[in-house]
C-alpha cells in the first residue's frame, strides 16, 4: 500500500498536478500522499534538480524553435545586410553571430569562433554588432561603431583584425577602454577614422537591435546557422550563449543536409 501511495504521490508531483484536484482520493488519502511525496523529495533533492533542468531545457528549446522561425521571416536581414561585416562571403552556409565586445561569454567563445572561421573557408560568417551593455558601459557602443566604420572603409580583413585585437586585450565587463579601441584600429591598419562616419554607424546598431528583438534573442552571444539558399525550419539552428566548435560544425552540417535542391 505504501509503495502504491508513493508511486501515486510521485506521479502527481512529477506531473505537476495539484493533489487537491484528484477527486478520486479522500482528504485523508490526499494528506497522506502529500506527506509521502514531501518526505521522498526531501530525501532525494536530486529529483527536483532534474525536474528543474528538464523544464529549463524545454523552455529553451521552445525559445530556440521560435527564434528559428523568426530567422526564416528575417533571413534577408540576417544574410544580406551590406552593413554587416562578412568573412568568406561565398560560403553556402552562413553563421550569424550577435555579440558585444564587453560580454564575457562572447570573449570566452572568441577563440572558438576564430578557429571555426579558419577551419571553414566555405562558410559565410556574418558579424552582428549588438552592444547590449552600452547603457552600462559606453565603450561597447563606441567599439561597435568604430568596427562598423572600419569595415566600411577597409573591408572584411581590416574589420577581422580589429575584432580579434579587441578580444585579445582581455578587457570586458566594463574594462574596455577607448585606448583599447584606438589601438585595435591601428593594429587593423587604420590610423584614423572620420568621426562623422563613426557616429553614422549608430543607425546600423539601431537596426541590429530591432532585428534582435524580432528574432526574440535575449542576450549575447547568439548564433544563427542557416543555408544561404533553401533555408527551412528543418535546417536552421539557433545556439544561445557560448558554444563549442563541435556544436557549430554540427549545425553547419545540419544546414547542408537539410537544403532542398533548387531552393
Amino acid at each position: 500500500m505504501k509503495k502504491l501511495i508513493l508511486a501515486t504521490a510521485l506521479t502527481f508531483a512529477l506531473a505537476g498536478h495539484a493533489l487537491a484536484d484528484a477527486e478520486t482520493f479522500t482528504d485523508a488519502q490526499k494528506a497522506q500522499i502529500g506527506q509521502v511525496a514531501a518526505d521522498y523529495l526531501r530525501a532525494h533533492p536530486e529529483i527536483l534538480i532534474e525536474m528543474s533542468q528538464k523544464l529549463q531545457a524545454q523552455a529553451q528549446n521552445k525559445q530556440m524553435a521560435s527564434a528559428a522561425g523568426a530567422a526564416l521571416e528575417n533571413k534577408d536581414a540576417l544574410l544580406n545586410d551590406p552593413t554587416s561585416p562578412v568573412v568568406h562571403p561565398k560560403g553556402d552556409v552562413a553563421v550569424i553571430q550577435f555579440f558585444d565586445y564587453q560580454c564575457i561569454y562572447c570573449a570566452k567563445v572568441a577563440p572558438t569562433v576564430e578557429q571555426f572561421i579558419s577551419n571553414n573557408p566555405d562558410v559565410r560568417f556574418i558579424y552582428k554588432e549588438w552592444p547590449i551593455f552600452g547603457s552600462r558601459w559606453p565603450a561597447s557602443i563606441q567599439a561597435a561603431k568604430v568596427g562598423l566604420s572600419l569595415y566600411k572603409t577597409g573591408g572584411a580583413e581590416v574589420y577581422h583584425r580589429y575584432h580579434a585585437a579587441l578580444y585579445a586585450t582581455g578587457h570586458n565587463e566594463g574594462k574596455l577602454l577607448d585606448a583599447d579601441i584606438r589601438s585595435a584600429a591601428v593594429k587593423a591598419g587604420i590610423t584614423s577614422t572620420p568621426k562623422a562616419q563613426v557616429e553614422a554607424m549608430g543607425e546600423v546598431l539601431e537596426a541590429n537591435n530591432a532585428l534582435a528583438k524580432r528574432l526574440g534573442i535575449q542576450g549575447t552571444p547568439a548564433f544563427f546557422i542557416m543555408p544561404v539558399s533553401g533555408a527551412t525550419a528543418d535546417n536552421v539552428s539557433v545556439i544561445p550563449g557560448a558554444t563549442s566548435l563541435d556544436a557549430l560544425q554540427a549545425a553547419v552540417e545540419k544546414a547542408r543536409g537539410g537544403v532542398k535542391k533548387g531552393g
